[in-house]
């Protein structure tokens, strides 16, 4: 019966909402995962893996007892600039915990790409200046280099997050990419690393 119930909602979730088309339509292939992988995360890891979809937004996250990784988040275009990104986010801060979120740097090839870190920034998260992080599409192959950023009620040492974006890979961006996608999942050590700078000092 829960089995039924789960298999229902996944059905719900991509048949009665537009979310994954809204989704698409906003972020590059590189960044996107399939359809199937998406639904296979909702359906075998629904207590931790969820999305939030109003008519203003959508946010896809994946929540752990001390932090919630923000996957996905979008505004729709008629309301941005009206502080609903922002009221967004502290939905999930009344939570309490720790929030991790990967962005693409600055580029001239995304006008927005600025306006969001700047957003971020405003919102009171940290840029993880030591932490290196670039990954390999499972489909176009693509190297894809994102910056981490965190918020927290409390300071979190930059080893902390990158631990925890470890989590991440393997339980959401790798989980099961043999199956969904014919490819091996890189290693955590080799989409992650500390710079230098950080090691020298610990």
């Amino acid at each position: 019966m829960l089995i039924q119930r789960r298999e229902s909602l996944v059905h719900e979730l991509f048949g009665g909402n537009n979310w994954y088309e809204r989704l698409k339509e906003y972020f590059p292939e590189r960044e996107m995962k399939s359809k199937q992988h998406f639904e296979t995360l909702l359906k075998e890891k629904y207590e931790m893996y969820q999305v939030l979809e109003e008519e203003d937004y959508v946010v896809v996250y994946f929540e752990q007892l001390d932090y919630i990784f923000i996957d996905y988040i979008i505004v729709s275009g008629n309301t941005r600039g009206k502080g609903i990104g922002g009221k967004v986010l502290d939905l999930f801060k009344e939570k309490g915990k720790a929030i991790i979120l990967e962005v693409e740097p600055i580029t001239n090839e995304d006008p927005d790409s600025e306006k969001r870190i700047r957003f971020y920034e405003r919102h009171g998260f940290l840029k993880m200046e030591n932490i290196g992080y670039e990954r390999i599409h499972h489909v176009t192959k693509e190297l894809n280099k994102m910056d981490i950023y965190c918020w927290s009620t409390k300071e979190r040492a930059e080893d902390w997050v990158m631990e925890k974006m470890s989590e991440v890979y393997t339980n959401v961006h790798g989980y099961k990419t043999e199956e969904l996608y014919g490819v091996q999942p890189q290693s955590t050590n080799e989409i992650l690393w500390l710079r230098k700078s950080l090691q020298e000092v610990n």
